[in-house]
């Protein structure tokens, strides 16, 4: 007889997670964040092909530290917000590539493009936090190429080149807690 495992739903805490990129302006980096997003994990640690993951960020809560560069972000120039409030992620796959590491492959929604990726994904562990609640943690590092969603805006350089780099590094690591 074959033990049923058990597929539990946790829900992402915002307050220990973070959704970050950085992406090359002229001769440095720019990084930024995500303040608001909100996500649930159907996660089954004994059979993890199971388990799945939606994630949305808002993202009208961008944060580059400097005001009128968030303002440009915000606008149709890039992620217009008024058009399109989020940036989602929902998987469609989970295949286990090692003790601790999976590739989730999943549906990435920028502009209301939709491309498949696949997230390498580190499972940091489980714990109880002391106040009895059962926490799980990821991490991915993904870096996808901006004008594949829709986000063309740049300004060419007199000494060639452009401004604004094409590859988006993003860096997720969340925190979440189980639900009953």
């Amino acid at each position: 007889m074959t033990t049923a495992t058990a597929l539990r739903t946790f829900q992402i805490d915002k307050a220990h997670s973070e959704a970050v990129f950085q992406v090359r302006h002229l001769i440095t980096k720019v990084r930024g964040r995500f303040s608001e997003f909100e996500g649930t994990i159907q996660f089954d640690e004994s059979a993890p092909e199971r388990s799945s993951v939606t994630f949305t960020i808002q993202t009208a809560s961008i944060d580059t530290n400097q005001a009128d560069r968030d303002t440009h972000l915000r606008s149709d120039d890039f992620f217009a917000v008024e058009r399109f409030p989020s940036l989602t992620f929902v998987s469609t796959k989970m295949t286990k590539k090692g003790d601790q590491a999976f590739d989730v492959e999943g549906d990435l929604t920028i502009r209301d493009v939709t491309k498949r990726v696949v997230l390498p994904v580190t499972f940091l562990g489980k714990a109880q936090d002391p106040w009895g609640q059962e926490r799980i943690a990821f991490e991915t590092e993904l870096t996808i190429n901006r004008k594949d969603y829709g986000l063309m805006w740049n300004a060419a350089l007199e000494t060639g080149g452009f401004l604004v780099g094409d590859d988006v590094k993003i860096n997720a690591s969340v925190q979440a807690i189980a639900q009953a």
